[in-house]
């Protein structure tokens, strides 16, 4: 009687663990925005809509200062979806490819894979990685060519719906099938449609939500979350949303939501007094569209009607975004799923809306490198905003400790798992982004980056400031460091200066901040 009593006993045990075990472990739906910067309701901007991911940020904990590792998206996404910075990643441009540089790295939905989940992604998420790197799912990405479009509507041409702009597209495809020496690649490609004039910068057509990716990706995730939940599958699911990407194509209701008439310029649309001309460039991702530089000056500056325009189109196609987010967000709350589902948000670095006078990202400015971070998790009491300053490095530890499993020991990101539980207000003192400059050839042409690539610019920004050192020597080893390599600096004060008109860097009253900062460099760039 006694040995059954102590069999019991232990067989009590072992399912109350296992029941332990089970709840502890979450789901994880990871959802990452590409272009986005923190232009939302729940960041304080009354005049975007965005309800959706407004109501995620009441219930979770929304980060006010995160930025990203480098405001591009390949090494920025190469950075952030395996916890490693570009100077590991060795990403710094936008085709170099993650395990040509990095063979054996793990990425955050190939851990959780090899941790027992299904690892299923979709839509814009590992740009920068061949073939969106199979290594890191249980099931083949789903592409935009995977994706089921609303009835009559085929796959966007070349991210448009446009009839006109389909034929052409459709024509000039049938002429590189029928030319084996054709050069396929985007810049040839993109070129021809740019001079046909059928490269716009925004599209307002009357046409469903899921004539687009977007819509088409929002649709997916219902599907999967259903088999998953059906099936009883643990899952790890990474949404990649292709806007406010450009170019701006929104379906009509989204860009109605706006009075173009109302929209506000940015303030301050001139180049910082004292900063260097390398922190700037010539918003060359803008010139990709044909109707671009009819609209600007001799000094790149956009006219007015064209910036309301362009910043109509970013606001319409967050609000776009704003409705996939919460379609998911209400599915998940219907079927009861959220009760175990841990939710990240994040854009994978800011954008330029024309302050000074730059559009697009490609920058260590604070709108090209700040970006939301939200997180939600059934075990954890949200609703409140942590101002201290975060990297998108630490996400992967984060969710690692979010979803209950053990977090891998390399990361150069730290867990805000303390933020998250109240028990800290600050898990580090400052965040680290960088840019290249002087460099106009990419890496994959010749093989290695050419001898005049040999600028890196290093921005340090904590609750204050933000100090940039822009470093000359070699883009392969930064380990022999000296301040002689400083060929020229910023400093941006944001309690006296928040829209970065003045760089305070040859000012004698900041040298001990700038001592300061380049000590946090040191640590953690050169040190480390």
């Amino acid at each position: 009687m006694m040995k059954l009593y102590i069999y019991l006993s232990l067989l009590l045990t072992l399912i109350s663990c296992n029941q332990q075990t089970k709840k502890e472990t979450k789901n994880v739906l990871f959802i990452v925005v590409d272009d986005l910067k923190p232009l939302l309701g729940s960041y304080g901007y009354n005049e975007i809509i965005s309800p959706n991911i407004d109501r995620l940020a009441r219930e979770g904990v929304l980060f006010s200062k995160a930025y990203s590792q480098q405001a591009i998206c390949t090494a920025s996404r190469m950075s952030f979806i395996t916890g490693m910075r570009p100077d590991y990643t060795k990403i710094w441009d936008l085709s170099t490819k993650l395990r040509d540089t990095r063979p054996n790295i793990v990425t955050i939905p190939q851990y959780f894979k090899e941790n027992g989940y299904e690892s299923v992604g979709m839509g814009k998420v590992m740009h920068g990685a061949k073939n969106n790197d199979p290594e890191s799912w249980t099931m083949p990405f789903i592409a935009n060519e995977n994706f089921e479009y609303a009835a009559g509507y085929k796959m966007p041409a070349n991210l448009y719906q446009s009839p006109e702009i389909h034929k052409k597209w459709d024509s000039l495809q049938a002429a590189l099938d029928a030319d084996p020496d054709a050069d396929r690649g985007w810049f040839a490609v993109n070129s021809v449609m740019k001079s046909a004039g059928l490269r716009p910068l925004t599209e307002s057509l009357d046409v469903p939500d899921n004539a687009y990716a977007d819509g088409a990706s929002s649709l997916k995730t219902i599907e999967l979350l259903k088999e998953f939940e059906r099936e009883n599958k643990k899952f790890f699911l990474t949404v990649g949303f292709q806007k406010p990407h450009l170019p701006f194509t929104p379906p009509k209701k989204y860009w109605d939501l706006y009075e173009r008439d109302n929209i506000k310029l940015s303030e301050f649309q001139k180049r910082s007094d004292g900063s260097p001309s390398d922190a700037y460039h010539r918003s060359g991702e803008l010139r990709n569209y044909h109707d671009t530089e009819p609209s600007m000056d001799e000094n790149g500056i956009v006219n007015d009607d064209k910036q309301r325009e362009i910043i109509h189109g970013y606001m319409a196609s967050v609000s776009f975004i704003d409705a996939q987010v919460g379609i998911i967000l209400d599915y998940l709350k219907s079927s009861g799923m959220d009760d175990n589902t841990v939710v990240v948000f994040f854009g994978d670095h800011g954008w330029h809306l024309g302050d000074h006078g730059l559009w697009n990202k490609h920058s260590n400015f604070e709108e090209a490198t700040r970006t939301p971070l939200i997180f939600r998790s059934p075990d954890i009491t949200g609703g409140f905003i942590n101002k201290s300053p975060v990297e998108l490095l630490d996400i992967f530890p984060t969710i690692c400790e979010l979803a209950g499993i053990e977090v891998p020991e390399y990361l150069d990101g730290v867990s805000l798992l303390p933020i998250l539980e109240k028990k800290v207000s600050i898990q580090k003192d400052f965040a680290i982004s960088q840019y290249p400059r002087r460099c106009n050839v990419m890496r994959s042409v010749i093989g290695t980056y050419p001898e005049d690539c040999t600028l890196m610019g290093y921005a340090v920004r904590n609750s204050r400031y933000r100090y940039v050192a822009w470093v000359s020597g070699d883009y392969e080893d930064r380990s022999d460091f000296n301040n002689n390599e400083i060929l020229m600096e910023e400093l941006y004060d944001y309690d006296i200066d928040p829209l970065e008109t003045r760089s305070f860097a040859s000012d004698p009253k900041y040298q001990m901040v700038k001592d300061e900062m380049i000590g946090n460099l040191r640590s953690v760039i050169w040190e480390n």
